[in-house]
């Protein structure tokens, strides 16, 4: 399932796939696999990339 939130999320701080990456350490690819749904991070990636979009797990990885 795609993951439509943290690709909102990224937006509206206007940072693309590549500059999230870097910041939480991961390449470009994960972060596009996981907006695309086809890698399921695991829960270190999912608070590193919170952390760093202002956002709370459930906001951004828990279904609801």
């Amino acid at each position: 399932m795609k993951n439509l939130r943290l690709k909102a999320a990224r937006a509206a701080l206007d940072l693309s796939q590549q500059q999230l990456a870097d910041d939480v350490g991961v390449s470009r690819q994960t972060i596009n696999a996981i907006e695309k749904g086809d890698y399921n991070p695991t829960i270190k990636l999912c608070i590193a990339i919170c952390r760093r979009l202002g956002k709370t797990l459930d906001e951004l990885f828990w279904e609801g």
